[in-house]
């Protein structure tokens, strides 16, 4: 067996459990079967293999089949490199992030650990073929976010590795993204995020873009854990692919480079967003039924478990609540992979995401959906981050809310909160 197959033949061959691997698994005592860190590594192994491997070749182009929604607005197609790339990134940096190990999922690491900076080569490279659209519209202010999210989340492995004929291109494209007026809604938190980078490395950057990200977060909040995406309230996930993960990270990177500016407090605000994102994680846990399913409500369904991506980020900082054990919630999160990712459809057969929720489902598509967009429910596998013999993944798996409550245990009762 080829090492770089090792992940992905654990997997199934599809990184999910197809239903003869069930009933396969069902016979195998149960040590022998797939463990909960193996499954969800070789899912992610799956999803970033096509992805990295063409485009450290600058052959991604050539390579990716576009599929766009039914009700697709007419927007240039090739918008759909850019989101493939920038938002797997985001979601595998946590794990490309951990040190080199000897074990074979460290050896699939490293080596798309390198893939991934020849990529970040070829996608500023405006002699490359992989050469990103960064230029001409919008939509690449809110990918540049989830490309420099990548980056903040892994920077030695990525930024750092980085010539500076590349370092400097990233960071001209990223301040020429300030020629786009982002919306009063999420995407407030692109134009913070690109500039929050900036910070990081030392560049100029803007705070003022930051001070309205922040201050309009706080002006949306409407309780419970809960944050409005823009002046109305929307019943969505959108708290979790964008809002929570990226306003915590970026309130971490102002903490930690001791950034002031007007009266924002980061340490202040980042106990305050923090302690929200952990109520927020609280309804997560719960949204999962004893089975694994979740609520498919609201708008970009077909973003796929990048719903938990709070969850997930919680448990790599070692800040879960109280009241979700480790074990609790990677139990809870697995489960509500397997409900998505078992149906075979959700990857072409050369291995590419497809539009849907759980498998091909085009017309779950909205109009700015395409096979690139998929790729941000990579942010589902966040808890990677975390070292193998982490207690995350070693603490034995528990039930989770609806798991208990539907099989007559005991669980605890829920109450709003006031912060």
């Amino acid at each position: 067996m080829r090492r770089r197959n090792f992940l992905l033949s654990m997997a199934g061959g599809t990184a999910a459990l197809t239903t003869a691997d069930a009933a396969t698994a069902a016979k195998q005592p149960k040590q022998a079967q797939l463990s909960d860190r193996a499954y969800m590594a070789g899912l992610l192994q799956k999803m970033a293999e096509p992805i990295l491997v063409n485009m450290a070749k600058g052959e991604l182009k050539k390579a990716f089949p576009i599929e766009v929604a039914p009700t697709w607005d007419g927007r240039d197609k090739n918008v759909a490199h850019m989101e493939a790339f920038g938002r797997l990134m985001a979601g595998a940096a946590p794990w490309l992030s951990l040190p080199d190990t000897a074990t074979p999922e460290g050896q699939v690491r490293k080596r798309l650990t390198a893939a991934a900076v020849q990529a970040y080569v070829h996608s500023v490279d405006p002699n490359s073929p992989d050469y990103l659209l960064w230029r001409g519209h919008g939509q690449a202010l809110v990918d540049s976010a989830f490309f420099t999210n990548a980056l903040m989340r892994a920077s030695k492995q990525l930024w750092e590795p980085l010539d500076a004929t590349t370092q400097k291109r990233v960071v001209e494209e990223i301040k020429g993204l300030r020629r786009v007026s982002p919306p009063y809604t999420n995407w407030l938190l692109f134009a913070a995020m690109n500039e929050a980078f900036l910070l990081m490395i030392g560049e100029d950057w803007d705070p003022m873009r930051v001070d309205l990200a922040v201050k309009k977060m706080e002006e949306w909040y409407v309780g419970d854990g809960w944050v409005a995406d823009g002046s109305k309230f929307h019943f969505d996930y959108y708290n979790s692919y964008v809002i929570y993960p990226m306003l915590v990270e970026i309130l971490e990177v102002l903490k930690a480079y001791d950034a002031k500016f007007n009266n924002l407090k980061p340490a202040d605000e980042l106990a305050k967003w923090l302690k929200r994102m952990q109520r927020y994680g609280e309804h997560l846990e719960r949204f999962v039924s004893s089975t694994g399913t979740y609520p498919p409500i609201g708008r970009s369904l077909t973003y796929r478990t990048a719903v938990f991506q709070p969850l997930g980020l919680l448990a790599w900082r070692k800040s879960l609540p109280p009241s979700l054990a480790e074990g609790q919630v990677r139990a809870a999160i697995t489960a509500a992979h397997k409900s998505i990712f078992t149906d075979p459809s959700n990857f072409t057969a050369d291995g590419y995401l497809t539009i849907g929720f759980a498998g091909h489902q085009p017309t779950l598509g909205d109009r700015y959906s395409n096979n690139g967009s998929m790729y941000i429910t990579s942010e589902g596998f966040v808890s990677l981050g975390l070292a193998e013999d982490d207690s995350y993944w070693t603490s034995p798996a528990q039930d989770w809310t609806q798991k208990k409550a539907f099989s007559n245990q005991t669980f605890p009762k829920d109450y709003a909160v006031d912060y």
